[in-house]
């Protein structure tokens, strides 16, 4: 997602909210400033990234703001909400659930809500699944707990189904807890519904723990994720540093972006490798992690601790046939087994003893509750979900940009995966914190490239 990219195409990049029609109700909620309809949040951050449209006579690129307002289109007396979760769990999805059910409840007085089971299957009748009617008693400390209390699944039903089942319902309000998947099935959804004229509103809330969605900073789960895995990393340093010439080796999560790795790296600085999906992996030769790692400990060094990201090397595995998911995602080839593997032929053919501890740690991190700030994220999130639905709007996500909660279009959210920026400061910050480039070139200071392997 490049903003000169942005600025270049806005057809392609279209920032537009759908909405259901023009809000004219008052709005009960109170206790916050209203947010006016004419306000937006920039997309380009950085002044030179705005000066292509200073004299172009386009508009910038910008977001609507998220929060209340003072007019809203659905009549809290006549609605009804229901709330989905899809997907691989991730901590923090209680927390959103909890908080959508309050501010309904005691936001906008709607005490109709109901929690659809196991994703979208809960909405097919085929799969005959009731829902769960949901109150703040229900709700009330669902928070304390991991996973979801609705349960959740992958993979879209019939869309047409689905629709016929909220309508039934007369659900006027539905809330897409989920990743990228969950998101595309969100927005085939709300086509139809449009299709058939119907005023309900389809408001999604960005749920993927590898903070990979376009156009937001941040996405919920992710904080917790990193906490949860310093910790992680601090038990491989351990067991690294209490064996001959030990290695830890962590897998974590990060199917195409590298972000979970990195922040984790720098939140605990005893990694020695970061390798992330971002940078080609390459095992052999001179520039090869084995070799690097043989430098390491030809250097003195008597342990080392790799982290690497789940989607990292998979061009390693070009004889595997690709399967995918229910979601259509493909799924990984094992990078930390095969690490594991090749480390330990490598020195056992050069008659050098190692002892590889290796950790994958992917279900306990994303089954685990939301932590510290993590779980106020995912109340906000719930809470803003809540104002773009009473407003009418729809077909839409809500973001966080520019420390700002904002309304994006589904369809931006789910346009591309946002990766790693290898010129950036968070990837320069694990070249510098790990030295891993010292050991890949084997020079004193490291190399100046942002690469790794």
């Amino acid at each position: 997602m490049d903003y000169k990219d942005v600025i270049a195409n806005p057809d392609k990049y279209d920032f537009t909210i759908e909405t259901l029609g023009s809000p004219a109700i008052d709005s009960p909620f109170q206790g916050r400033r209203f947010i006016e309809e004419y306000e937006r949040v920039s997309f380009a951050v950085k002044l030179h990234e705005l000066e292509p449209l200073f004299n172009s006579g386009r508009s910038l690129p910008a977001f609507e703001r998220s929060g209340p307002r003072s007019k809203i289109f659905h009549d809290p007396a006549w609605s009804r909400a229901a709330i989905v979760t899809c997907g691989g769990l991730c901590p923090g999805l209680n927390d959103v659930i909890k908080n959508i059910v309050n501010v309904l409840w005691f936001g906008y007085g709607i005490h109709n809500i109901y929690g659809i089971r196991y994703g979208y299957r809960g909405l097919s009748p085929k799969c005959n699944l009731s829902p769960v009617v949901l109150n703040p008693d229900v709700v009330d400390t669902i928070h304390e707990d991991g996973g979801t209390i609705l349960g959740s699944s992958r993979g879209n039903q019939d869309i047409g189904d689905m629709v016929d089942t909220l309508m039934r319902m007369n659900i006027n309000m539905l809330f897409t807890i989920g990743g990228d998947g969950t998101l595309q099935g969100a927005s085939a959804i709300a086509d139809e519904i449009a299709r058939r004229k119907r005023n309900i509103s389809v408001i999604g809330i960005p749920k993927t723990i590898d903070n990979d969605l376009g156009f937001m900073e941040k996405t919920f789960g992710f904080d917790t994720a990193v906490l949860t895995s310093a910790d992680i990393i601090t038990s491989a340093h351990n067991e690294a540093k209490g064996a001959y010439n030990g290695i830890g080796l962590v897998k974590l999560m990060g199917r195409d972006s590298g972000f979970i790795a990195s922040y984790a790296s720098i939140a605990n600085s005893v990694v020695n490798f970061c390798l992330i999906p971002e940078v080609p992996l390459i095992l052999d030769g001179e520039h090869g992690l084995l070799r690097a790692l043989e430098r390491r400990f030809d250097q003195g060094k008597d342990h080392a601790v790799i982290v690497v990201a789940e989607g990292a090397g998979q061009d390693l595995f070009r004889h595997k046939r690709k399967k995918r998911d229910k979601s259509g995602n493909l799924i990984k080839n094992d990078i930390g087994l095969l690490l594991k593997s090749e480390i330990q032929d490598y020195f056992e053919d050069r008659g050098r003893e190692v002892n590889i501890k290796y950790m994958d740690p992917s279900y306990f991190i994303r089954s685990v509750n939301a932590k510290g700030t993590d779980s106020i994220f995912c109340n906000l999130l719930g809470e803003h979900a809540v104002h773009a639905a009473m407003a009418g709007k729809t077909n839409m996500v809500v973001g966080y940009w520019s420390n700002t909660y904002t309304h994006v279009p589904i369809h931006l959210a789910t346009l591309e995966r946002r990766k790693v920026n290898l010129n950036g400061d968070l990837w320069n910050a694990v070249l510098g914190l790990t030295q891993q480039n010292v050991y890949f070139h084997n020079t004193v200071g490291g190399s100046n490239e942002n690469t790794a392997p």
